[in-house]
């Protein structure tokens, strides 16, 4: 190039010493051949750019090496180079997601089963009914719920962080030291709205206690004990369904299962017996444990969420206990389900060829996903009422409500469970605050109110999931 004439920006790329007569060897096909076979596997060229970046390649390197701008074009150029091609794995294919049906309903009935508590304890929330026209103590419990849900949603969003990075220790700590703090918090919110009495403030803080101790048993895996610790209290609610009990019978029954859930959540974090246990492992062992946890911050999105799901099925219960029950129960085959779409998101990414196949088999696996879903609460619906004393057939708006909060309720945790939390709590807080304004401004009917709200709200989130999940990156 002449002198002074204008300089090419891009770094030159290194001319390897070859015989003379002979073509020098293109450094993408060099690259094209060594990464072949992830390069014809994959669906998207982000991924490519993903294994690229994950390798060290900075785009100084790249812009050298292979005379191209960055990572994602070096990606584009390789993903047109090599054919696609999807060869089967020589063995089985692993599959984290694949999980048992028992464990998901276990934990449905599980999240359902401290309902009946309120049954039981509700002759012992004596006195007038408040401004809102509710029984006694019923507000300062809901509020202490609301506190707890909120609280415990981030203590477990924590706890699994510390767990997915390996650090089960961490994970203890945080859950032992969260729980006794989310009860407090609890007790004390129940208390400062309205608890003016022993046993509402009583009562409050034995719900506070169990929130914290049952989110410690869940997020160690102890749903077994959580199962067999409530069933005095489930026993005792079924019967005072069919037949009136002392108080003195309920407060009992009450208590036993409280105190039996708070030793074991105590016992699941409480630390090991061995504390040289740590120091006597071998050096390697203890360098691989990580120096740096999860920042506090990260679990506040996951709080909201649980705070604008938390309200919303509470508006529901308010108003149709059945639903709210049938609600709860269905949380279990909303967890199969989710677990079901990360499969099937894993076999789209193998199976596809194109971009657009991968986005068209993610839009019908999240339709099935979501219509088996709505069967399964329609079921449960159904049941609930019929089994409800002098509760009416689930028809009509209340099925269509019931129905589209199931919507708003799975694609939301369809999204929190690919980390996009942010954006489905952004529709449930909206949702929640709308229906709240609704109801304390007597804003239409309550039943009308709910069905736009939560069809609103189920399109919007319905759309946020085609779109995010339809990438293929979202699910590596």
């Amino acid at each position: 190039m002449p002198p002074g004439s204008r300089a090419d920006t891009l770094a030159p790329i290194p001319r390897q010493h070859t015989t003379p007569g002979w073509a020098h060897p293109d450094p993408v096909d060099e690259l094209a051949t060594r990464l072949g076979d992830f390069v014809a596997a994959a669906v998207h060229p982000d991924e490519i750019a993903a294994l690229l970046e994950s390798d060290g390649l900075s785009d100084d390197q790249i812009r050298e090496r292979y005379g191209v701008k960055n990572s994602f074009a070096l990606a584009e150029e390789l993903y047109e180079r090599v054919e696609r091609r999807y060869p089967e794995p020589d063995g089985p294919v692993h599959d984290p997601w694949r999980t048992g049906l028992l464990g998901c309903l276990l934990r449905g009935v599980v999240f359902a089963l401290p309902g009946l508590g309120y049954v039981l304890g509700a002759p012992l929330l004596t006195g007038p009914r408040d401004d809102f026209g509710l029984p006694a103590g019923t507000l300062p419990l809901l509020v202490g719920a609301l506190a707890g849900w909120t609280w415990n949603q981030g203590l477990a969003h924590r706890a699994y962080s510390w767990l997915g990075l390996g650090d089960r220790e961490a994970a203890r700590r945080s859950l032992l030291l969260g729980a006794a703090t989310g009860a407090l918090l609890g007790a004390l919110v129940a208390l400062t709205v309205g608890g003016n009495t022993l046993t509402t403030v009583a009562f409050a803080a034995g719900q506070s206690v169990y929130l914290g101790a049952a989110t410690a048993l869940l997020v160690m895996g102890r749903e077994r004990a959580l199962l067999a610790a409530l069933l005095p209290m489930a026993a005792g609610g079924v019967l005072a369904l069919a037949h009136p009990l002392p108080n003195a019978t309920r407060l009992t029954l009450l208590l036993v299962s409280l105190a039996a859930v708070a030793l074991l959540g105590l016992r699941a974090v409480a630390p090991p017996k061995g504390r040289g246990e740590l120091r006597d492992q071998p050096q390697r062992t203890r360098s691989r444990q990580p120096t740096t946890g999860p920042r506090l911050s990260a679990s506040f999105p996951y709080a909201l969420f649980g705070l604008a799901t938390g309200v919303l099925v509470l508006h529901t219960a308010l108003g149709d206990a059945p639903v709210a029950v049938a609600l709860t129960l269905s949380m279990g085959p909303a967890e199969r389900l989710l677990y079901r779409f990360r499969s099937a998101g894993l076999t789209g990414l193998r199976s596809s060829s194109t971009p657009r196949a991968f986005r068209w088999t993610t839009v019908r696996t999240v339709a099935e996903c979501l219509t088996a879903y709505l069967i399964a609460l329609l079921a449960l619906g159904l049941a609930t009422s019929a089994l409800w004393p002098h509760a009416p057939a689930i028809a009509g708006i209340r099925l269509a409500g019931l129905l589209l909060l199931g919507v708003v309720l799975w694609t939301g945790l369809l999204l929190q469970s690919f980390g996009a939390v942010l954006g489905a709590a952004a529709v449930c807080c909206a949702a929640a605050l709308a229906q709240t304004v609704a109801l304390l401004t007597h804003t239409g009917s309550p039943h009308w109110a709910g069905l736009i709200i939560h069809g609103t709200a189920a399109l919007a989130q319905a759309t946020f999931v085609c779109t995010l999940l339809g990438r293929a990156t979202a699910h590596r």
